[in-house]
């Protein structure tokens, strides 16, 4: 998990003053990893630090404090978890004037009770993190926390704003480390409310933006227009991309796979394209159809995460 700036400024735009909650350290079982975090604000919260009770009661002390805090939390003495262990929760009042001291690659800071200057663990921490890219995971460390910053390690582009489109950005949005680009022909094709950290794209000819499309992007085809879909399909096998799914049946792709082919495109790039996106054993609803792609793009991500740690 890191630190979602993005998210959270979102939040501060909305709300004013948000409490966020960061699981700092834990033992034993617990409900979430270090670095999950909940944001909280007078009359709702977004997020989560897992486990019902628990969330419950960090969003009540979040409401009642004057301003920073940290507790440790036994689940079960004090919450009723049966999970057994306990959590260290770090929960800090974040304002607009607060969010602009929160820059770099690591947000680093000392919790209540800390003060003075960074130990020398934490500056070996950053040092290592500055000059020589080393990864850094969310931990407290000798009174400091320190997260990286949120930066996006998959680009999803989803092609159209219907039902399906809307039903895939609801899903995918909250997803860690994902980056979400939404395309349609007009601003009345979005739903009102957009949640935070998708990119909405307007554009009155979408096929002119695959031009501007990272090449290792994942792209999401559903487009209102099956001619639509094809001239995205035809543009995107020309520019390259990472994955590409378009919503249909079989008997659209295969009209599509002909279609391509004439285009000048081979077998084995066409084959490249999955189609239908989704699960089709959990059926054709929008949030079925979200499911599925959801469920499928976690996959990739685990397969890849399995990869690069066994050449790493």
């Amino acid at each position: 998990m890191s630190f979602e700036r993005e998210a959270l400024a979102g939040a501060v735009a909305r709300h004013g003053r948000v409490a966020r909650v960061v699981v700092a350290a834990s033992r034993g079982s617990v409900p979430r990893e270090v670095g999950a975090s909940m944001l909280v604000w007078p009359d709702g919260q977004s997020g989560t630090i897992g486990g019902g009770a628990l969330e419950w009661e960090a969003a009540r002390r979040a409401r009642d404090a004057d301003g920073d805090r940290l507790d440790r939390i036994p689940l079960g003495p004090a919450v009723g978890q049966c999970c057994g262990g306990s959590v260290m929760l770090l929960t800090e009042a974040w304002d607009a004037a607060r969010l602009a001291t929160a820059g770099g690659d690591v947000v680093a800071r000392p919790v209540p009770g800390t003060s003075g200057d960074a130990p020398l663990a934490v500056r070996r921490i950053l040092n290592a993190a500055r000059s020589q890219g080393r990864p850094v995971v969310p931990q407290l460390v000798q009174g400091w926390m320190i997260e990286p910053q949120c930066r996006p390690l998959r680009r999803v582009w989803i092609w159209g704003a219907g039902h399906v489109g809307r039903a895939l950005v609801a899903t995918l949005a909250p997803l860690p480390d994902l980056s979400v680009t939404w395309i349609d022909t007009a601003r009345d094709r979005f739903p009102p409310d957009v949640p935070d950290g998708v990119e909405v794209v307007v554009a009155s000819d979408p096929p002119s933006l695959v031009a501007r499309a990272p090449a290792e992007a994942e792209h999401l085809v559903l487009t209102f227009s099956h001619a639509l879909d094809l001239e995205l399909c035809h543009r995107l096998l020309g520019h390259g991309f990472a994955t590409c799914g378009l919503i249909g049946s079989a008997t659209k792709w295969a009209r599509f796979r002909r279609r391509l082919a004439q285009l000048g495109h081979g077998s084995a790039q066409i084959a490249r394209i999955d189609c239908p996106i989704g699960d089709p054993s959990l059926g054709k609803h929008p949030q079925a159809i979200a499911v599925g792609v959801a469920a499928a793009l976690l996959r990739r991500g685990g397969q890849r995460d399995m990869a690069r740690d066994i050449t790493s």
